[in-house]
């Protein structure tokens, strides 16, 4: 008995730490009706409940089973019976191409941001464990990953505006069965948890190989953990040499290029890589021979394009500016942000639409102020148009309109400090 109460006691622990800082006053859990979720249900539904907290949960029916929807409807049981407001968000946009699983993760996570902003939800907790991290660290090694990969998920990770609390991420999924055994609470296994077409399944394969060689999750834990602190410590290199090299002017980057030859090739690749997803607002960068290819550009003063950005060389400076081509189709309309960093102030009119300048607006323009930036970031900047006659163009000075970059990654310095 006093070893259940222990194990109940330290997971209560763990849930409570992993808000001790920042305590939201309504927040969700994802569950999908496995152990884990359902672990993390029960321990975050007494925790919000002692704290006068409120709690939501939410289920993601992917729609690739036909069990799913009896799982939504068991864990929306199980959440009444808690006295937790259950959602179940439905996707049905896998097109069959590509990674299933990556477009199912995808998905899931940008249903659940999409669903929790009205909802005044900033905060999501999910139920990662140690297990789990292990796994995705032999999966990125057998893609030879470098030290972010290799540095598995965050405890704390803010993405889509939303933050991403993992608060069992040191714990084992054996630990949070047990604890759903001693409440004689049951769950459901998903069956894709057994089918070896997947990686993460043949990674717990491989695990359970590697322990018999002492290589268990706290190993590779540990690992992880010694990992994160070099990335650490790059990031922060990373960090004080774009204050060295880099400026920002109208939401493009401006590297000086004596000064960035000075930094050392992994911390220019890190700088590089972090530019480009700031610029265009990914979550994710570029990566392997592309980014190689594009640093080689910028080291021989040649243009060069990537991840939806233009890179424009010159002899005392670079400029990383958004790609036209990939903004040519985004509409914005009065209030709403444009380019996922954009916002138009002084717009009065709600039949104008916001959308890049482009080659038609610049024509409207006419000759361009002294001091605008260059014809590439104007043609990707936002301008204001009465169906196809430009009435601003804020970055040109042009009209009474002015663009306010909203970035939801924060300012550039601060982006290379945050995951």
């Amino acid at each position: 008995m006093e070893e259940k109460a222990a194990n109940r006691a330290m997971l209560r622990h763990f849930v409570a730490s992993a808000f001790s800082f920042d305590k939201p006053d309504h927040l969700a859990v994802a569950v999908s009706g496995g152990g884990d979720s359902l672990a993390l249900l029960h321990l975050m539904a007494e925790w919000a409940a002692e704290e006068r907290i409120k709690l939501e949960a939410v289920t993601v029916n992917h729609g690739l089973r036909p069990e799913a929807a009896h799982e939504a409807q068991f864990v929306a049981e199980v959440s009444e019976r808690l006295k937790v407001k259950h959602t179940t968000l439905n996707w049905s946009g896998y097109n069959g191409a590509g990674n299933l699983q990556d477009a199912a993760r995808r998905a899931r996570y940008r249903l659940m941001a999409e669903w929790a902003k009205p909802r005044g939800i900033s905060t999501i907790a999910l139920a990662h464990t140690a297990d789990d991290q292990a796994e995705t660290f032999f999966m990125r090694l057998a893609r030879a990953s470098g030290i972010d990969g290799l540095t598995g998920m965050q405890r704390r990770r803010i993405s889509d505006g939303i933050t991403w609390v993992r608060p069992l991420l040191m714990q084992e999924r054996f630990e949070l069965r047990q604890y759903l055994r001693e409440l004689r609470e049951p769950w459901i296994d998903d069956p894709s948890n057994d089918d070896e077409a997947f990686d993460r399944v043949k990674a717990r394969r491989a695990m359970e190989e590697l322990t018999k060689l002492g290589i268990d999750v706290h190993v590779v834990g540990r690992v992880m953990d010694h990992l994160g602190q070099v990335r650490s410590a790059l990031d922060f290199a990373t960090h004080d040499h774009a204050l060295e090299c880099v400026r920002e002017e109208h939401g493009d980057l401006i590297i000086d290029r004596r000064r960035f030859a000075e930094g050392s090739p992994e911390v220019n690749r890190r700088l590089v890589a972090a530019a480009l997803r700031w610029i265009a607002s990914a979550d994710y960068g570029p990566r392997g021979m592309k980014l190689q290819e594009f640093l080689s550009a910028m080291m021989r003063g040649r243009d060069a394009t990537l991840h939806g950005v233009r890179l424009l060389g010159g002899k005392e400076s670079f400029r990383l500016t958004r790609e036209h081509a990939a903004v040519a189709g985004a509409v914005a309309l009065r209030g709403g942000v444009w380019d996922g960093r954009w916002i138009i102030e002084g717009v009065d009119n709600k039949e104008f639409i916001i959308r890049a300048l482009g080659e038609d607006g610049l024509l409207q323009l006419g000759e361009r102020p002294a001091d605008a930036p260059p014809r590439e970031t104007l043609a990707a900047s936002p301008a204001v148009f009465d169906g196809n006659t430009l009435i601003s163009a804020p970055l040109a000075g042009h009209g009474v309109a002015h663009a306010r970059l909203i970035h939801p990654k924060a300012g550039f310095y601060t982006s290379l400090l945050s995951h």
